[in-house]
C-alpha cells in the first residue's frame, strides 16, 4: 500500500504541475527522474540505515544542546518571570533563535557556510543540469531562509529572466531557515525536520521543472559573486547577528499572536453559524489530498486541517496545533504531516518574498507580485511531493 499511495501522491503533483505548466513540451524528464531517485536514496540512507539514524541522532542532540545554550541566556535575562515548571513558547522556543543566529553569523564570517553551499550546489547542478544560480538558491535557502538568500544574489537579480525568477522564488518558499530549525525540533520529530530540509531542495526544483521549464543559455548562467563591500569586524558581526535573531523571534511572535487570535475568532464564527470549526471545514477540503499522499482515511480530516492551517497562516501556527493532536495519530500520518509543515509555503510568505525582492530590485519585485499565487501553488506542490515520498519509508 505504501508504494500505491506514493504513486497516487506523485501522480497528483505531476498532474497539478502539468496543468499549469507554461511550456508542457519543454518539461525534461531526465533531471526530474534524477532528482526523484536522489530523494529516495537519501531518504533510505537517513531513515533506514544505522549510519543515517546515528546522523539524525547527532543532529537532534546538537540542536537540543544549542537550544539549551540559548535558553541559558534567556533565563539570565528573564529568570523568575515564568511560573516554575511552566513552558513559555516565546522564551523557550523563539528567543534561543538569537543564539543560533550568532552561530550562523560565525560560519558565514569564516566562509565555512558559503563553501558548503557552493560545493553542494555544484554537486546538485551536475545531477539536474540546471543553472548555477538555480542550484545556489535552492541550497542556500535551506541555510539562510527565504528573504536573506536574495541579499546574496542582488547583483544577479537585475539580469535574470522572469522564468528564472519564478524558480528562484519557489526554492526560497519551499525552504526554511536553519536559524529556526531548533525551534521546529521542539514541536516535531527531529528526523522528519532533517528529511524535509533535504527533500525540499529537490522537490522545489522538480516542481519548477514541471511548471516552469526553460533553457538556460551559457552566457546567462552566471555564478553568484560574493559582495566585495566593507567587511565588518568579528564583534560587529556578532552584534548584527544578535539583532537579526531577535528580529526573527519578535516577527514570529507577532505573527503567532495575530494569526492564532484570528483563527480563534474565525473558529468561533464558524461554530456559531455552521456548527463546525473553520479548521475542521478546511480539513474536509484537504482530506482527499491527504489521502492521496498516504494518510490513512480515518485520519485525513485531522491531517488536512493541519495542512490547511499551515497554508492560510504559517508553519508555526500549524505545528502548535499539530503538537496537540500528534499523540493520537499514527506514525505514518505524523511523519507525512510533519514533513509537509517544514517549509515557508503559505500566503504570508508571498508577501515576504515579494517585499524582499522589491527592496533590492523594484521591477523584479513587481514580477514576483504578479505570479505570487502561482508561486504559492508551486511551493505547496513541493511540500506535497516531499511529504508523499517520506511516506514510502514509514510503515
Amino acid at each position: 500500500m505504501r508504494f500505491l499511495f506514493a504513486a497516487t501522491g506523485l501522480l497528483l503533483v505531476f498532474v497539478l504541475g502539468f496543468l499549469v505548466s507554461h511550456n508542457r513540451r519543454g518539461i525534461k524528464i531526465r533531471p526530474i527522474a534524477a532528482m526523484l531517485a536522489a530523494q529516495l536514496v537519501l531518504a533510505f540512507l537517513i531513515m533506514n540505515t544505522e549510519a543515517g539514524i546515528a546522523v539524525i541522532g547527532f543532529i537532534a542532540g546538537l540542536f537540543s544542546k544549542l537550544m539549551e545554550f540559548g535558553i541559558s541566556g534567556v533565563r539570565f535575562v528573564f529568570g523568575g518571570l515564568e511560573n516554575e515548571g511552566a513552558s513559555v513558547f516565546f522564551m523557550n522556543v523563539l528567543l534561543p533563535i538569537i543564539f543560533i543566529s550568532i552561530l550562523i553569523g560565525i560560519l558565514n564570517f569564516f566562509c565555512i557556510l558559503p563553501l558548503i553551499i557552493k560545493y553542494v550546489g555544484w554537486i546538485l547542478s551536475k545531477l539536474n543540469g540546471m543553472g548555477k544560480l538555480e542550484n545556489y538558491v535552492a541550497v542556500s535557502s535551506a541555510f539562510l531562509g527565504q528573504s536573506e538568500v536574495f541579499l546574496t544574489t542582488k547583483s544577479q537579480l537585475d539580469i535574470v529572466s522572469r522564468r528564472r525568477l519564478y524558480t528562484l522564488c519557489t526554492s526560497a518558499m519551499s525552504a526554511v531557515s536553519i536559524s529556526i530549525v531548533g525551534s521546529y525540533m521542539t514541536m516535531l520529530a527531529p528526523k522528519y525536520v532533517v528529511v524535509a530540509i533535504v527533500f525540499n531542495i529537490f522537490s522545489a526544483l522538480i516542481v519548477a521543472n514541471l511548471i516552469n521549464p526553460y533553457p538556460v543559455e551559457e552566457e546567462e548562467d552566471v555564478a553568484v559573486e560574493e559582495e566585495r563591500g566593507r567587511k565588518v569586524s568579528f564583534f560587529q558581526m556578532i552584534s548584527d547577528s544578535i539583532m537579526d535573531g531577535f528580529k526573527i523571534a519578535v516577527i514570529v511572535s507577532a505573527m503567532l499572536i495575530g494569526f492564532i487570535a484570528l483563527m480563534e475568532m474565525i473558529n468561533y464564527i464558524f461554530n456559531l453559524i455552521f456548527q463546525i470549526s473553520f479548521q475542521s471545514a478546511l480539513g474536509y477540503l484537504f482530506a482527499p489530498i491527504a489521502f492521496l499522499m498516504g494518510v490513512p482515511w480515518n485520519e485525513t480530516v485531522q491531517a488536512g486541517g493541519i495542512m490547511a492551517t499551515k497554508l492560510v497562516t504559517n508553519e508555526f501556527v500549524a505545528m502548535l496545533s499539530f503538537k496537540d493532536i500528534a499523540a493520537n495519530l499514527s506514525e505514518r500520518t505524523a511523519g507525512i504531516v510533519s514533513v509537509f509543515l517544514v517549509s515557508f509555503a503559505n500566503f504570508s510568505s508571498v508577501g515576504i518574498i515579494t517585499g524582499s525582492v522589491k527592496a533590492l530590485n523594484d521591477k523584479q519585485g513587481d514580477h514576483v507580485a504578479q505570479f505570487g499565487m502561482k508561486l504559492l501553488y508551486g511551493s505547496t506542490l513541493a511540500s506535497i511531493l516531499s511529504a508523499t515520498l517520506v511516506g514510502l519509508f514509514i510503515k
